[in-house]
This record gives structure tokens, sequence and C-alpha cells, in this order.
């Protein structure tokens, strides 16, 4: 697969899709309306839509694959107003904010606002999810068990480093919503478990150093 960004151009407005992100999640297939049709070449198609709606479909993608680019630059994507890590069941961890992750490659603008991060330890495109899980077994259904520390605001810059060989180290507003729904943790820094063998999910405990986890 390519390194490279496709481009899928439109009057006013261009829809990008970068495969080296895309985990098939399928809110572009399934939304409503002519933007995304599968099996149909070209199946993405801006201008059987409206920009409002390119808009709409594109921020849906939660790992960042998707993003939009207006011909005249007069609109691009703002950050939600709320920093937020969703743990999901058996699976990754996506993050929604005004993001910046060490090593992030600069042709993926959608990193900036959405991205999914990998918990199980196997991605062949670390920190990112690939799927891996999928086929590692992993297990853990996105129970949150601690609670942090009220937040006095929900936005801002969240950045996120990553420990040769250890967690994912966030620094910034966040909220941490467990794969319930249920809103479970804030605060304002947190290291995050990518090996996939910790006891506190999304936690990380050390379980890194346990089993020579290696990035």
């Amino acid at each position: 697969m390519s390194n490279k960004p496709f481009n899928y151009p439109g009057k006013e407005i261009d829809v990008q899709w970068d495969g080296q992100l895309c985990i098939h999640i399928g809110e572009c297939g399934r939304a409503q309306g002519d933007l995304f049709i599968g099996g149909r070449k070209p199946w993405c198609q801006p201008d059987l839509s409206s920009n409002e709606g390119v808009e709409d479909v594109v921020s849906r993608c939660p790992t960042g694959a998707l993003t939009y680019l207006y011909h005249d630059g007069s609109r691009s994507e703002q950050a939600v107003a709320t920093n937020t890590a969703q743990v999901t069941y058996n699976g990754p961890i996506y993050l929604r904010g005004d993001l910046t992750i060490a090593g992030a490659p600069d042709k993926a603008p959608g990193l900036n606002f959405r991205a999914a991060l990998c918990r199980c330890g196997q991605s062949r495109n670390k920190p990112f999810c690939d799927n891996s899980h999928e086929t590692a077994d992993f297990k853990d259904y996105g129970a949150v068990g601690e609670s942090g520390t009220p937040l006095e605001t929900e936005g801002g810059k969240l950045s996120v480093t990553t420990v040769p060989d250890g967690p994912l180290l966030v620094k910034g507003n966040l909220t941490i919503t467990a794969a319930s729904g249920r809103m479970a943790w804030q605060g304002t820094k947190v290291a995050l478990c990518r090996c996939g063998a910790s006891k506190n999910k999304p936690f990380c405990d050390g379980s890194h150093k346990e089993i020579s986890f290696k990035s």
C-alpha cells in the first residue's frame, strides 16, 4: 500500500484518505448520503454531498485517516472542545482533541484531531492501531477503575509521547471514557499501557518491563 494519502477531488472541497491509518471502522461507508458508496469508483465523491456533509462524515473517522481540504483555504477542521480518550472493547484507544503526537507523519493532518492508539502491543504501525488486536486475541472490555482529578477546563493542547519500550505519556486536559460510555477519569497527565499486559488497563503498571516489550 502506498504511503501517500489518496485524494478524492471535488469542485470546492477534497477528501483525503490515508490507508496506513485506516482500520475500517465504517463510519464513512455507513453514513447516510452519497459521499461514500462501497463498490463505486471512485467510492468517495465530494460533489455528491454538501460541504457541511463532507465535514460531518470526515470528522466521524476515529483514526485520522480521513481529512478534508477546501481549495480556497476558507475553512479547516477544528479540535473538539473536550479532549477525550475512548477506551474500546478489545480494541484501541480513540483519542480526540487538539493533538500533538510525537512521530506522527506530516502527511496525515487528521492526526491533529483524531487518532486510534494501539494498546495490544502488536501493531506494526505503533503507536497507531492497525487491527492487530484481532489476530493477537487481545482481551480487555474497556472498564476503567480509577477516577483521577476533576478538570478545571476540558480543552487545550494535548501531547502524546512514547516511552521507548514503554507506555504512552499523555499531557494536557483529558477525559477518559470507559467502553460502556461512562466518563471514568480526568486529569492532566497519564501513562497509558501500550504493551497489552497491564493489569490496570488502560493505565500502565510497569508490566512492559516484565514481558520485555519492544516498541
